[in-house]
């Protein structure tokens, strides 16, 4: 009871932050990003951990793709998974539709010749050949496999669909799509207080994040049979898996949020 009452007791606070958030989204995470000091474990991104644990953790199902194709980072952010994955793959092209968050990436990926970076809305019209372009650019051509992780539960139902339908022509019929994404089972207030929030004190990572950007949603098995559908998609595999955050309650250790995995593939059509 006592703790239900504190979490009340946070909602006003968490209104107040978030009514300053830009209500375009574009807007939002462009100045986010421009705003960014620093990255990494002791850095202002919540999302970015500065570890490779959870990625190695992804490695077993990662290595159910086509080794031999690039694969392209969907919302890339600072290009930290885009590094990582760059030394799985022979190339990771990291996209994100913030210009800001790109340059970013290109700075802290300075002479990683293995990954490269392009601005890229995926839920736009033209996405697929704004992939295709990039990959042209940097010396490939033809089917390619995807990686997103945190980006469908930011977006809506309708985001979500076009994101998918816009893979398809990106992965053809080599390529496969891994996504993992945060599936918290309760309220943003609920989310939030999991994450440290209190009346009295939220985690300065957080606070940036609530000030600033869109309210997340969740994404888990339901949402991903809406937005992949089977008529244009084989599911593979998918089940439970960790989000890791920049370290917030403990400084060594990253923090943890309930999260889902899926591993697709475009339905071939005889």
């Amino acid at each position: 009871m006592l703790s239900a009452l504190r979490k009340y007791l946070l909602i006003p606070r968490l209104i107040r932050l978030s009514s300053s958030a830009p209500k375009d989204p574009l807007t939002a995470w462009d100045q986010y990003w421009g705003n960014v000091r620093s990255t990494g474990a002791n850095g202002d991104v919540l999302w970015d951990s500065g570890s490779d644990h959870e990625l190695n953790g992804y490695l077993p199902k990662l290595a159910q793709l086509d080794p031999t194709l690039p694969v392209v980072d969907v919302g890339c952010g600072n290009g930290s998974f885009t590094r990582l994955l760059a030394e799985h793959f022979p190339l990771a092209l990291g996209l994100d539709y913030s210009a800001n968050a790109v340059e970013r990436a290109r700075q802290e990926s300075a002479g990683i010749t293995t990954a490269a970076f392009a601005v890229c809305d995926m839920t736009a019209p033209d996405a697929a050949q704004t992939v295709a372009t990039a990959l042209d650019n940097a010396g490939w051509a033809g089917d390619a496999n995807v990686f997103i992780r945190g980006v469908l539960h930011v977006l809506d139902r309708k985001g979500r669909a076009a994101m998918a339908a816009n893979l398809l022509p990106v992965v053809g019929g080599r390529g496969s799509v891994f996504l993992a994404e945060t599936n918290f089972p309760g309220t943003p207030v609920d989310y939030v207080s999991h994450l440290g929030a209190t009346r009295k004190s939220i985690p300065a990572p957080l606070e940036w994040a609530i000030r600033g950007l869109p309210m997340p949603g969740r994404f888990g098995a339901a949402q991903r049979a809406k937005a992949f559908p089977t008529t244009d998609w084989t599911l593979v595999e998918d089940g439970a898996t960790s989000i890791e955050t920049r370290p917030l309650s403990n400084p060594t250790v990253p923090d943890v949020i309930p999260g889902y995995y899926a591993l697709l593939r475009a339905r071939q059509l005889n």
